[in-house]
């Protein structure tokens, strides 16, 4: 019986062993597959029957509309850097600037791309912990911007934006100001501190106190 039983254990083990082992990497492969191909049949839908990778070639290559997606946003990307470029990318913007519902949507569009994309930008840099929903209840966040105009004026001088991220969906949240004396910074990069997020504690990071040099200097975030 104690036989069966440790054999029983070892099959539950392997078992298991085999999922950590093959799911991620299975899970990774059909996300980065399914994106391909989702891109890959929306650029083919726009381009035109004679450019068409799949008009001509015998059998389906991956890839080819995320290269072409690539290329046709850098090139893009350089026209609008010229004059007319300019021109036509004003014109545009007052245009949906008077556009009742578009202009807001096209508005706070543009500023998170901006925002994000930026090489100059120091948003979700720092991950600290912050007490919420209440007093001694402490959640993992990230530090935004400093809050300005109006904003700023009804918080404490010393007042920090901090995006409260929920789990396992980050991309959805609360935006939250408080004093920076009141949130405790972390030793953990922000992609440590999103998988934190993500996995609901069960990825923990390593400890960087541990693992920093002698002479107290703290590890590089960006």
């Amino acid at each position: 019986m104690a036989s069966r039983f440790r054999l029983r254990e070892h099959i539950r083990t392997y078992f298991i062993a085999g999922i950590l082992v093959t799911g991620p990497t299975a899970l990774t492969l059909y996300l980065a597959w399914s994106f391909v191909r989702t891109v890959d049949s929306a650029v083919s839908a726009l381009l035109p029957v004679e450019y068409n990778p799949s008009t001509y070639l015998p059998f389906y290559v991956p890839g080819v509309g995320l290269v072409v997606l690539v290329i046709g946003l850098t090139l893009i990307g350089a026209l609008t850097a010229g004059y007319l470029g300019r021109v036509l990318v004003r014109t545009s913007e007052r245009l949906l600037a008077r556009m009742p519902v578009v202009r807001g949507l096209y508005s706070a569009t543009k500023q998170i791309f901006e925002t994000v994309l930026s090489k100059q930008s120091t948003t979700f840099r720092e991950v600290v912990l912050v007490e919420w929903p209440r007093r001694d209840m402490w959640t993992v966040a990230f530090v935004t911007v400093p809050p300005e105009g109006e904003l700023k004026d009804v918080n404490p001088p010393d007042s920090i934006g901090v995006y409260v991220p929920t789990t396992p969906n980050p991309t959805s949240g609360y935006l939250i100001y408080v004093p920076r004396k009141d949130v405790r910074p972390l030793g953990m990069t922000v992609e440590e501190g999103i998988k934190l997020v993500v996995s609901g504690g069960i990825v923990a990071p390593p400890d960087r106190r541990k693992l920093a040099p002698s002479g107290g200097a703290q590890p590089d975030r960006k």
